[in-house]
């Protein structure tokens, strides 16, 4: 076989997953994950030797037993199971107790009868995606069977799973398989989909939405499942809000596959998914933070600190300073900055001696002093300034003290100049040395600069970031390995970071004081000609150009990107993006109520220029299946209120992405009166509906 074989055939499997999601057939593409990562991970050595075929064939009665499957509370796993039944099976205990606790599946369905048919079918399809999302098994302790289950397609059985699994041996691979199963739940997990993948899987308009533009972009922190919907959340329109919070089974789920998963890595692998669980914790609260709700806050923020004091309890994860920096930063969110410090303070104190040499200290140091400037507000350039004392003290080495209120100017030049030493020798030695890492330098730079920033200035600081960033990019030029190795990624993303640091700044000091634009917007373009499949940096791109009266720079900018990354969707989405704001900022002056209004901006065209931007993108190659793409353009349309436009552009979407639940639902949302013609295309394309009319007709009776 070829040598990458393996990793093509992980791409096809997450394609098909994410496929199923899109069809509705969420409790498939879940037995399909579960049902890899016990073929993989829990294989019986018995059988780890015989050819794939044959593995399937001992695998199918696992999967046809009631024996819990991964994820679900009790799973022991394939080996344990079969290594039970040469014994003689296990002893099943009838336990009762949990049944109390069961949710009512379909209880408050039909909150108000008086709404019109479209919106009723709406509302109780998106409750019951975002409820039964997991395949649905007979519960033997309640005396259940497989003819209990009253929606069959809620079951999976062996043939809906036996003909996809394969053999994943490399550990590289087995370890994306578990993170991207994790991914696919919407937790951050590390790696992204493949470009051929994320075209189609982009159906989220949540991507758009403010990233680093809150009240903290020093701090910001990125997401990348951006634009990917997670399983159990099917946002019908693109205006709306999908909910904060999964339902109390698909938590307890997510908890279960972390428990299970953990003791089936190690090393760096462990740390990687520990971290993950707690950033997921973490993005819990700050969905939390903006709904003002202190008592759904409060008890959020208890669960979540929980997990991470559990975490770091465990022996292997004391001085992971990864955690420690989650740990804290989580604190700070939840307002207690005082502990938050704390923990910042205990963590550089226990990794002191590492130094500069460590990125994960550099890069712990680097968010507690950013946290303090944004708390401050502007760049007090005091001696005071705890922002300089954490970044003076840190680059002194073993003598790190909390916060005590004096830098001597004296230490800040000791400081500067241990940085200097640290910097030169990353830039004079070979990054392609083993021990050496471009993430190492973008950690370094990231600390340095900040430094530069509160002792000297921007200038200081924009020149640091350019010099690093000059080294990096001639690191990957002068890469004469694969472009696709571990190492050409490392690079690359390590760019990307770079660039993300060093526009957060540069935005930071613009909102503090006077600065002209051109640097920041030299720093973007520059980046998204290199990496045009950046989210955050086209949406940073946006936020800046939004401000300027002139559109025609970035229309040029956003033409040309378009044009050379043919294979990438975003530059397209993010040039209509951009129009669209335009557009609503017009439109808003135009019919404010204020007596005399002089337009400034006499830009009538826009409508026009829009749908010609969505016309030349669903033409290309990479936007004619991408279903983020079409739901823009009936949302366009629709908004415009021409009905038989908007249902022209609902066929053309369905000849491109006849797969897309998602579609169908804001058609019935803009075309309420074609419900019934809306299901039965459904029903002919086999795209899942939980709710058939007649069962709507009969809710709505009781």
């Amino acid at each position: 076989a070829l040598s990458d074989t393996e990793e093509a055939t992980l791409a096809i499997f997450l394609q098909q997953c994410h496929f199923l999601r899109q069809t509705g057939h969420s409790e498939k593409a879940i037995a399909l994950f579960q049902a890899l990562i016990d073929f993989t991970f829990f294989k019986p050595d018995s059988v780890a030797d015989l050819i794939t075929k044959a593995q399937v064939e001992f695998f199918e009665p696992f999967w046809d037993s009631d024996e819990p499957r991964f994820g679900e509370d009790g799973a022991r796993g394939w080996k344990a199971w079969m290594r039970q039944q040469e014994k003689g099976g296990w002893v099943v205990l009838n336990e009762q107790g949990d049944d109390e606790e069961e949710e009512d599946e379909d209880g408050d369905e039909v909150t108000d009868k008086s709404l019109p048919e479209w919106q009723l079918w709406m509302q109780v399809e998106s409750t019951r995606d975002s409820k039964h999302w997991l395949p649905w098994r007979a519960d033997k302790t309640k005396g259940q069977t497989e003819e209990d289950c009253e929606d069959p397609d809620r079951q999976v059985l062996f043939d809906d799973i036996g003909s996809s699994m394969f053999k994943l041996s490399s550990p590289h691979l087995r370890f994306q398989l578990m993170s991207s199963f994790f991914q696919f739940l919407g937790i951050p997990a590390g790696c992204g989909l493949p470009p051929s993948c994320l075209n189609m899987a982009l159906d989220e308009p949540g991507m758009f939405g403010s990233g680093s533009d809150d009240g903290s972009p020093l701090s910001w922190s990125d997401c990348p499942t951006s634009g990917v919907s997670a399983i159990g959340f099917m946002a019908a329109m693109p205006n709306q809000r999908r909910t904060a919070a999964r339902c109390k089974g698909g938590e307890d789920f997510i908890r279960a596959a972390y428990h299970q998963a953990m003791p089936l890595l190690a090393g760096q692998e462990r740390s990687e998914l520990a971290l993950s669980w707690l950033q997921y914790e973490k993005s819990k609260v700050v969905r939390n933070l903006p709904l003002k709700n202190k008592k759904q806050l409060k008890s959020q923020g208890k669960s979540s600190k929980k997990l991470a004091k559990n975490l770091l309890k465990e022996t292997e994860n004391r001085n992971n300073l990864a955690l420690w920096k989650e740990y804290a930063h989580l604190e700070w969110l939840l307002g207690n900055i005082e502990d938050s410090r704390k923990v910042f303070d205990m963590g550089i104190i226990m990794a002191a001696a590492q130094g500069l040499k460590s990125s994960t200290l550099c890069d712990l140091c680097s968010l507690y002093a950013s946290l303090e400037l944004e708390l401050m507000g502007s760049s007090g350039r005091s001696a005071t300034c705890r922002a300089v004392y954490i970044l003076t003290r840190f680059a002194q080495g073993d003598a790190y003290s909390p916060y005590t209120g004096e830098v001597l100017p004296v230490n800040v030049l000791k400081a500067r100049k241990t940085y200097e030493h640290s910097l030169q020798d990353w830039l004079t030695n070979d990054l392609t040395s083993p021990g050496l890492s471009p993430g190492q330098l973008v950690s370094l730079v990231g600390c340095f600069a900040l430094f530069q920033y509160l002792t000297v200035g921007i200038q200081a600081a924009d020149a640091l970031y350019r010099q690093a960033s000059e080294r990096i990019v001639g690191l990957s030029s002068s890469d004469r390995r694969q472009p696709k190795s571990a190492w050409g990624h490392s690079v690359t993303s390590a760019s990307e970071r770079l660039t993300m640091m060093h526009v957060t700044l540069l935005k930071f000091h613009m909102r503090a004081s006077v600065y002209p634009l051109g640097p920041l917007r030299e720093t973007l373009t520059q980046a998204l000609r290199q990496y045009p499949g950046n989210h955050e940096l086209w949406k940073l791109y946006v936020q800046v150009e939004n401000k300027s009266h002139n559109g025609s720079r970035a229309r040029k900018f956003f033409d040309s990107t378009a044009r050379t990354a043919k294979n990438i969707i975003l530059p397209w989405l993010f040039a209509i993006y951009a129009e669209e704001r335009r557009k609503e900022r017009i439109d808003s002056v135009q019919r404010a109520d204020v007596g005399l209004v002089y337009s400034t901006l006499p830009e009538a065209g826009l409508s026009n220029r829009i749908r010609a931007l969505f016309e030349h993108a669903v033409r290309s190659e990479a936007g004619a299946h991408c279903v983020l793409l079409w739901r823009m353009y009936l949302n366009f349309t629709a908004a415009q209120g021409n009905v038989e436009r908007t249902k022209g552009v609902f066929y053309r979407a369905l000849q491109e992405c006849p797969w897309a639940k998602v579609l169908y639902l804001d058609a019935v949302g803009y075309l309420p009166g074609q419900l019934q013609e809306t299901l039965d295309l459904m029903t002919e394309k086999e795209i899942r509906i939980r709710v058939p009319i007649e069962e709507l007709e009969i809710l709505m009776e009781d």
